[in-house]
């Protein structure tokens, strides 16, 4: 199951969490060593978007409440679509439209 997550942590001042924000990158890193993390951008500012591969929704669960451990922040999730999976439906959609 792929989501794209954006992180807006807590507005706290940069210097507190300083060192908190430098544990993230080992962290999150063992996710991407295991497929889980595909891809990871940070935010201009603070915060950051990732796209995760992830088995279950508990896993997600899982992972974000591990990465607020780190970063407290506000998670907005989106469930996305792999493109071989909307390639097929909509060539299904569109030979049922003929």
């Amino acid at each position: 199951m792929l989501f794209l997550v954006v992180s807006t942590p807590r507005p706290e001042r940069a210097s507190d969490v300083a060192s908190q924000r430098q544990s993230f990158w080992p962290w999150i890193k063992r996710h991407q060593d295991s497929g889980v993390c595909r891809q990871i951008y940070p935010r201009v500012g603070r915060g950051a978007v990732a796209i995760l591969d992830v088995a279950s929704n508990e896993d997600l669960h899982r992972i974000l409440n591990d990465w607020t451990d780190i970063i407290p922040a506000h998670f907005d999730t989106y469930p996305l679509v792999d493109v071989a999976a909307t390639s097929k439906l909509l060539a299904e959609q569109a030979g049922k439209a003929t």
